[in-house]
């Protein structure tokens, strides 16, 4: 394993571990760790940032790339997460499954496009 996978591995790891615990402690009442929840949920997230900064510096390119197919790719991924969280979030609180998983697959498909649009077609 390269030295890049490695860190990129770990820490990919203990930063979805930290977010998806914040993101836990945040959401479910039983536990009554709101604030925390966010503070640990946000500190993940920094890592996850990180991890993608330190693994670009180590591939030898540049931090951030502005062009319009960065720009497009990243408002579909953000667009499609969300909407795909709004379909979960029909089914699972607000009771409404068939309507929220038609929205969900639409998240998905917009999920789905990413990979043609950043990868391309051969």
């Amino acid at each position: 394993m390269k030295k890049k996978d490695f860190v990129t591995l770990i820490m990919s790891t203990v930063g979805g571990i930290l977010f998806a615990l914040g993101m836990c402690m945040a959401l479910l009442p039983e536990w009554g760790a709101m604030t925390p929840g966010i503070m640990i949920g946000a500190i993940g997230v920094v890592i996850l940032l990180a991890m993608i900064l330190v693994r670009r510096k180590m591939d030898g390119k540049p931090a951030f790339v502005f062009n319009g197919k960065a720009i497009a790719s990243t408002l579909l991924g953000v667009v499609g997460a969300i909407v795909l969280g709004v379909g979960m979030c029909m089914s699972m609180v607000w009771g409404m499954m068939i309507p929220g998983i038609i929205v969900g697959i639409i998240g998905i498909v917009a999920l789905l496009c990413l990979i043609p649009l950043i990868k391309g077609l051969k």
